[in-house]
């Protein structure tokens, strides 16, 4: 008798962790499905693993590379698609590698983001009262500032003292990097503030749930709560955000540099390179291919990562869920 009953809950058990594996498994299919549905997303994501694939392979695949030539200002041909440079290098090679730069500062702010606004959203939904009273009003007062301005008091005003401290820990010129390092910084630190308000508003929501009151019940702290319940259920809010999220950071990178504060030769970043082309237009000539080609490159990037944010959102999204 015992063992019937015990071979009757162990196959109780396995089917129940059979029809989970089976119901995680439809839900990602439909997830996937949805998206594939998405022809503009789609389409961008194609784009997007293209570009981040040629970007990489370029430098080793081609043989123009980063160097000087005595073929300033040549028009795009079948030898250089897009035409070279001031100094006669390669346009289609700087945009890919403006391309590479500028996605990299964007993962990387948008990262950044992603951990600040995460971190402090949850914590003020989940602890209210004062606490959340006391951090949402330091957001409301960050907003008020003006973001771009922000950055560039904060590189301007810090890069001296990180060169300094960057130098006396690794030697040599640490002036790019103290550049990077407060590029970096400052597009997350204006980036996270949007992401905290969505996450406190989805932990607010959460809170009252039941089973977050039996994880109370059964002696949970807010951090474990915190981890392991309410977290993975804003998970999919959160990656919708940051896809949105990377395209403004790369904006931000490219204007940034646009301006010269950000990313500057001889590296190559696509605010870079649109200020290069524009400093070449003159009344005597104008070398459009290099305005042209780093402005599509950066207008193409954009739209491909909006697409990708779109798509992601109608798959996250339960509300524009519809069953079939």
């Amino acid at each position: 008798m015992g063992c019937s009953t015990s071979g009757s809950i162990m196959a109780e058990v396995t089917s129940n962790n059979t029809q989970s594996i089976e119901l995680g498994e439809s839900l990602n299919r439909r997830a996937w499905l949805r998206f594939r549905e998405n022809l503009p997303a789609m389409v961008a994501s194609v784009f997007l693993i293209s570009l981040i694939v040629i970007a990489i392979c370029w430098p080793f695949v081609s043989g123009l590379g980063n160097q000087h030539s005595d073929a300033q200002f040549h028009a795009p041909s079948a030898q250089y698609w897009f035409g070279t440079d001031v100094h006669g290098r390669d346009l289609f090679g700087r945009v890919l590698a403006g391309a590479r730069i500028s996605l990299l500062v964007g993962l990387v702010g948008a990262l950044v983001s992603l951990v600040i606004g995460v971190f402090w959203g949850a914590t003020a939904g989940l602890l209210g009262g004062n606490w959340d009273n006391w951090m949402m009003r330091t957001v409301d007062i960050l907003y008020s500032l003006p973001s771009i301005i922000f950055v560039i008091v904060i590189i301007t005003t810090l890069e001296g003292l990180i060169q300094g401290w960057v130098e006396s820990i690794f030697g040599g010129d640490g002036s790019e990097t103290a550049r990077h390092i407060l590029l970096y910084a400052g597009l997350g630190a204006v980036s996270w503030l949007t992401m905290a308000r969505i996450v406190r508003g989805q932990v607010l929501a959460l809170r009252e749930q039941q089973f977050v009151e039996a994880s109370r019940s059964l002696g949970l702290g807010t951090w474990p709560i915190l981890w392991r319940h309410i977290l993975p259920n804003v998970f999919g809010v959160v990656i919708v955000y940051l896809t949105l999220t990377l395209p403004a950071v790369v904006l931000y990178e490219s204007f940034l540099s646009y301006l010269g504060l950000g990313i500057q030769p001889p590296h190559a970043s696509l605010g870079s390179l649109i200020a290069e082309g524009a400093a070449q237009i003159n009344p005597v000539r104008v070398y459009w291919w290099m305005i042209l080609f780093p402005a599509g490159g950066l207008a193409a990037l954009l739209m491909a990562l909006n697409f990708i944010g779109d798509g992601l959102r109608d798959v996250f999204d339960p509300k524009s869920t519809k069953e079939s």
